[in-house]
């Protein structure tokens, strides 16, 4: 016959009295009795650690909105801000603005030399007007057929 197993004899040989038992029920009751209250506990450690996070994060927003608050009190700070934003300038400072500097400039000035020099043109803005409102009446092309502003020949001929 094959002898058993060093386990197989332990348990063979292991002897439960009722002390032992009565020990071994306390503490699966006790387990049972305080396996909810952990899970509470576990579950309001979740909640405090995230509260924690909460507030670290406000605080954090805090001293960025001060940092930002103490940037606003400072002069420069307030005219960089003013230049910038609202295009403001000093009396007689010129400003310029570049509109749409993503494009590509293609010019067919492009093989004349950059001057050093800043150039202004003066143009006459009442003249260059009346000039345009002049040359859009007495042009002979058609209105765009798809502008619901300006009535067709065949619609002002039926009205």
């Amino acid at each position: 016959m094959a002898e058993p197993s060093r386990g197989a004899a332990w348990l063979r040989n292991f002897r439960l009295s009722g002390f032992a038992l009565t020990v071994l029920l306390l503490i699966v009751a006790a387990l049972l009795v305080l396996a909810p209250q952990l899970k509470t506990l576990v579950e309001q450690r979740q909640q405090i650690a995230q509260a924690e996070q909460a507030v670290k994060d406000a605080q954090d927003r805090l001293d960025e909105l001060d940092g930002e608050v103490a940037r606003w009190s400072d002069p420069a700070y307030v005219e960089s801000q003013a230049r910038d934003r609202l295009y403001y300038v000093f009396p007689g400072d010129d400003s310029y603005l570049v509109i749409d500097d993503s494009a590509v400039a293609t010019s067919a000035d492009e093989s004349l030399p950059i001057s050093d020099t800043i150039q202004s043109t003066r143009v006459d803005w009442m003249t260059a007007f009346l000039s345009s409102v002049y040359s859009a009446g007495l042009t002979e092309a058609p209105p765009p057929a798809d502008d619901p502003l300006i009535p067709s020949p065949s619609e002002g001929a039926a009205g």
